[in-house]
């Protein structure tokens, strides 16, 4: 607890930071005021979990930006209640955020120590997502239809199979791009075949990969 009361204003200080930077989703910014982000990080790191940077989390991976967080949940359009695909569980704290939103997430990771103890983490933290281990590009068939796909990776290639499991009126947001240039784009899927692209501003990530990576 003592460590806990710790971190509470240093949370409070980055949600008014977010508000400021221009995210108005109140739902988005309740959700990151209960998430204790210093969980999430590396021990190494806990001093600057409520500063609005990435940080490396092990495996050439980085829990995002809160920023970032932010506006890819606030794009999501959330009202609570939906079905929702995560590519990308990472450090799991852009899950943790989604599952404050009160949505049905399911969420997949290809790294295997990654997903671990990442799943085990979520769990101990009392969130109720279904961790898989998978390849991202591959989506949950079995699930889908999704009402929201989030991706938390840049894709150098449009991922099909992830679009073929968007409900018709469902959104999508993607870093898409070559390289470092990437863009965020939000798709809503308007019919069996037509989709529709909203570019959101640049972005940074890690490469979305294909596999999985034992």
């Amino acid at each position: 607890m003592k460590e806990e009361a710790i971190y509470i204003p240093r949370r409070k200080r980055l949600v008014e930071e977010l508000a400021q930077k221009g995210i108005t989703d109140k739902m988005t910014l309740d959700a990151i005021s209960r998430v204790p982000r210093q969980c999430f990080v590396d021990i190494t790191f806990a001093n600057m979990a409520y500063e609005d940077k990435a940080l490396p989390i092990g495996h050439g991976q980085t829990i995002s930006q809160p920023f970032t967080v932010a506006k890819q949940t606030e794009n999501l359009r959330l009202k609570g209640g939906e079905k929702v695909l995560e590519i990308g569980t990472g450090s799991g704290y852009q899950a943790a955020v989604l599952a404050e939103c009160g949505v049905e997430l399911f969420s997949i990771e290809r790294q295997v120590p990654l997903y671990a103890a990442t799943k085990k983490k979520l769990t101990d933290l009392g969130y109720t997502i279904r961790c898989v281990l998978g390849d991202g590009f591959e989506g949950l068939p079995n699930h889908a239809p999704f009402d929201r796909i989030i991706v938390t990776a840049g894709a150098a290639e449009l991922p099909e199979k992830l679009l073929r499991q968007l409900k018709i009126g469902g959104l999508m947001i993607l870093p898409f791009g070559s390289g470092k240039n990437l863009e965020m784009y939000r798709i809503e899927r308007v019919s069996d075949v037509d989709f529709k692209s909203e570019k959101l501003g640049p972005c940074a990530f890690v490469p979305m990969l294909k596999g999985i990576n034992h």
